[in-house]
């Protein structure tokens, strides 16, 4: 699969970014090139190979949950900027 300077163009814009025409000629070559190495290795043999999620092995580092008391409501908004209600009060985010 080649990759062509509209390519560039197309993914440049979709990532919202403003690229010159050396740039796009620089892009295009080393968009080509990880291309050409993802494809070069759908040419390994994996044949038997089982199907590994991590290199290493990773076991669970958090702590184990126990039920213990929470903080008091007065007490966790006792240093909040605002509050309304017994609530955080922050800025509308959603229309």
């Amino acid at each position: 699969m080649s990759i062509s300077k509209e390519d560039v163009k197309h993914v440049a814009r979709l990532a919202r970014l403003d690229f010159d025409k050396e740039d796009i000629e620089d892009f295009t070559k080393k968009f080509a090139s990880v291309v050409d190495y993802v494809e070069k290795l759908s040419e390994v043999d994996t044949e038997g190979v089982e199907p590994t999620y991590h290199v290493h092995p990773i076991k669970n580092v958090m702590r184990e949950d126990k039920v213990c008391k929470s903080l008091d409501r007065k007490e966790s908004l006792r240093n909040a900027p605002d509050k309304e209600n017994g609530y955080f009060k922050i800025p509308r985010v959603l229309d």
